[in-house]
């Protein structure tokens, strides 16, 4: 399988994105990442999943977008082969609804920790619809993400 051809991607989006960096999560049931971005250095992420399942979200932080605070959500698999592509100014989080999950995504930008910004998984504000049964297990920075409402977000 060709799991990516930069000129493919290009030609069938619209885009001209080139990726610098590709980054592996693994991660197991009940594990929620996010909602991660990057204030500077901002990253886009075409994201994927190679093994296992997981329910993946982006959020328009963009202040001036008639988006801004919206999210969108889809089912990632290992055999759906779908990937979602989550632009600059978008938050980005998923849940992983497998036993484990092996998450790819190809990054614009390298990671730069000192500009990741986290906001709330569930900010009542934004309404994900995280498909739960119970509470998530988060990150220790996931654990202490801001809302929306008082996030750095884009202009």
């Amino acid at each position: 399988m060709e799991s990516f051809n930069e000129k493919e991607f290009c030609k069938n989006t619209g885009l001209n994105v080139h990726f610098v960096q590709d980054n592996h999560s693994q991660s197991t049931k009940g594990v929620l990442r996010g909602l991660h971005y990057q204030i500077q250095r901002p990253q886009g992420k075409l994201v994927r999943v190679v093994r296992g399942a997981v329910f993946d979200v982006v959020v328009d932080i963009r202040k001036s977008s008639p988006t801004f605070g919206k999210w969108i959500g889809t089912d990632l698999t290992e055999s759906n082969y779908r990937q979602l592509w989550a632009p600059i100014g978008f938050a980005h989080g998923f849940l992983v609804l497998s036993d484990t999950a092996d998450f790819l995504y190809k990054t614009t930008d390298y990671y730069t920790p000192k500009f990741e910004r986290s906001i709330l998984w569930n900010d009542p504000t934004i309404g994900i619809q995280w498909p739960l049964n119970e509470e998530p297990r988060l990150s220790d920075k996931d654990k202490v993400s801001l809302l929306l409402e008082q996030a750095d977000i884009y202009p």
